[in-house]
């Protein structure tokens, strides 16, 4: 007798408790879903941090927890057509030169950067730091992760390759590829949100090495696939095509259909976000407002 298939995509949010995994049909029908937790590290006060590698193991667990859940709930051959990653912005993962973690990843939540969020608006200037990124200096952010790293812990800063956010990490334990999406990028504080790509001007005022970042992608895009040996770990099909994927606020307003100027939505986790979909980039004038790239190309957000 035939197997039947199903063709599905698969979606994987790194999340700052633990990592969900959803399989979605092409009818967009939810056929399984699965998740697994990590803990979260405050060794000080006002720090906030996780081990990449835990991410990477409840990824692994909820990927193939979920794959299993389909098979047994469908009796059909799952086919994934495609991946796509969302996962909590703005935390740091610091590579060194072969890719392996130097330290633990500094969180969105973690707020040890007061003193160099004062200095990114001394050297930049608030008004053109906001022209540049649509942004005000915020401790979250990524840009004072690195200025921190580089003042308290330069036997670490000297070995930096590669600076990641929370999701790409993911994505490159998966592919073997540095990448990222304009949607995450944008919460870096080194990101040009209008342009829509990295800003020069910001890496060179605050000599933070350009080679640092990785190839930015909007979030349509495929910018990766699945290696040889990590298809063997998640029980994925090698060369399965990972989209740019998204920040978890990006994403989650795409799925609950925040697509056209004028439509807003709130979300309360472990943050809470009011999110407003613009169709041409706007910033608050006054930094009192986030303003990103949306995960629909072309188009922004509050």
């Amino acid at each position: 007798m035939k197997v039947k298939s199903l063709r599905c995509v698969l979606g994987i949010d790194i999340g700052t408790t633990g990592a969900k995994v959803l399989l979605v049909s092409e009818a967009g029908n939810i056929t399984a879903s699965a998740d697994a937790e990590y803990p979260l590290l405050t060794p000080r006060p006002k720090w906030s941090e996780q081990d990449p590698e835990t991410w990477w193991e409840a990824t692994v667990s909820a990927t193939r927890n979920c794959l299993d859940k389909a098979h047994s709930i469908t009796n059909s051959k799952i086919e994934i057509a495609g991946i796509g990653l969302s996962g909590q912005m703005h935390g740091s993962v610091f590579l060194g030169k072969h890719g392996e973690v130097l330290r633990p990843a500094i969180l969105w939540n973690d707020q040890r950067t007061e003193l160099q969020c004062r200095e990114i608006t001394d050297t930049i200037g608030l008004n053109k730091l906001i022209e540049l990124t649509y942004n005000h200096a915020l401790a979250g952010f990524t840009a004072p992760k690195i200025l921190w790293l580089r003042q308290n812990e330069p036997e670490i800063y000297t070995k930096v390759s590669n600076v990641l956010l929370p999701k790409d990490y993911i994505r490159y334990r998966m592919t073997n590829v540095l990448a990222t999406d304009v949607s995450d990028a944008s919460g870096t504080l080194l990101f040009n949100v209008a342009k829509r790509k990295w800003s020069d001007e910001m890496t060179q005022m605050l000599a933070i090495p350009r080679e640092w970042l990785p190839d930015c992608f909007e979030s349509t895009v495929i910018s990766s696939y699945v290696s040889k040996e990590s298809a063997k770990t998640l029980g994925l099909p090698e060369g399965t095509p990972v989209a740019g994927g998204g920040g978890d606020q990006a994403a989650g307003a795409v799925g609950n259909g925040i697509v056209l100027q004028g439509l807003a939505s709130c979300s309360i986790g472990t943050s809470g976000v009011i999110f407003w979909h613009l169709d041409k980039p706007a910033f608050d004038p006054k930094g009192r407002l986030h303003s990103f790239c949306h995960a629909i190309p072309g188009k922004w957000h509050l």
